[in-house]
């Protein structure tokens, strides 16, 4: 017990539960002003940090003053009393390893939906169906969570899989859970599409960028700067829509930076789609490219790991390796199932730098 409330205690100073209660009351009145409701934007803004503070503030002072009174209690208690309030005991470890979590969520942004975008590497048919496979775990995970999914585009592969997706994945902190998943994925196994049996080893992209609030995104895109070509919807969703060309590809042409949607029926609702999209792609290159600015004039060197190989999954051999965190599993249908939270909490923990790599066994 006393492991645990020391835990308790290391998360008050790291929170800043005194500075966090003030905060809250300066939002409180600012929230009570009814000249705020004039301006939506700011209302949004002040109502969801107001929440977020909020639900840290009262979150943890409803978990002291029952580890508290626990503690007090197994003071006086004895081995039969004990036996009763272990279960108690393990609830607050619970609600103390959840708090803990939400000191994991460091990056800007990490309440909104994530917009996801998985691309198939060189390698022709096995990169496709890895993608597919890595666009299908995504989903499946969602699934898992109670999120909903936005499929906004999907090229199939000639024989399997998919050449790319995009896809707005909406819910809790969904942004902030996948922000681990960005970058790099390898696949190694016996291949099903040779008649050989050779393994092979494929490579898919995924690009997690957050849906930003509009009121944010302070960005024009003349007309001068977008191509705009149309064509027939496919892939998933696609059944139905196919009979006209309402799929909208917008190519932005000073970065080349293209985004396409076919997610509706209508063409002029799949280019809106398709603008908000690439407005929050460029949004997120600007916000980057502020970020590396900075960190040079502070003489910081930024991880060389975001952009590489994050993860190996080694199917012959039955396991899948994070290479940020060291973590290994030993169920890969289970993960390619969607079982993805304890390799996304252990990314969270690399990112916020409470986590360096582990040394783990088989490697390749």
């Amino acid at each position: 017990m006393q492991e645990l409330l020391e835990k308790l205690a290391s998360l008050r100073e790291y929170l800043d539960i005194p500075g966090k209660a003030r905060r809250l009351n300066e939002l409180d009145r600012e929230l009570s002003d009814p000249e705020l409701w004039n301006n939506a934007g700011r209302a949004r803004q002040v109502t969801q940090e107001a929440g977020t503070v909020r639900r840290i503030v009262e979150g943890y002072t409803s978990l002291e003053s029952d580890a508290q009174g626990l503690s007090e209690m197994l003071e006086m208690a004895d081995a039969d009393e004990r036996e009763m309030l272990a279960e108690e005991q393990q609830s607050i470890q619970k609600r103390v390893d959840d708090l803990y979590r939400e000191t994991l969520f460091t990056m800007k942004h990490a309440e909104t939906s994530a917009i996801v975008r998985v691309k198939s590497g060189a390698g022709g048919t096995e990169s496709m169906d890895w993608a597919g496979m890595l666009t299908r775990m995504f989903m499946r995970w969602a699934e898992r969570r109670g999120y909903k999914v936005d499929l906004i585009d999907q090229v199939d592969g000639e024989q399997a899989g998919v050449i790319s997706s995009e896809f707005i994945i909406r819910g809790d902190k969904a942004f902030g859970m996948m922000l681990p998943e960005h970058g790099v994925h390898r696949l190694v196994r016996v291949s099903p599409f040779d008649s050989n049996n050779r393994r092979h080893t494929s490579f898919a992209s995924v690009d997690v960028v957050p849906e930003v609030p509009e009121e944010e995104i302070n960005i024009h895109i003349p007309d001068s700067d977008l191509r705009r070509d149309v064509f027939r919807s496919q892939g998933a969703g696609g059944q139905g829509v196919n009979t006209t060309d309402s799929a909208v590809r917008l190519t932005h042409l000073p970065t080349g930076l293209a985004v396409a949607s076919q997610q509706t029926r209508s063409q002029i609702k799949n280019h809106e789609i398709a603008l908000q999209i690439l407005k929050q792609r460029l949004y997120d290159i600007e916000v980057k490219k502020r970020e590396d600015e900075e960190a040079k004039a502070r003489g910081e060197q930024k991880k060389i790991e975001w952009g590489s190989q994050i993860r190996s999954y080694v199917l012959d051999k039955q396991y899948i390796k994070d290479h940020r965190t060291g973590v290994m599993k030993h169920n890969p249908a289970d993960v390619l199932d969607g079982d993805l939270d304890d390799l996304m909490w252990a990314g969270l923990e690399w990112l916020a730098g409470k986590r360096v790599a582990e040394e783990s066994g088989d490697d390749e």
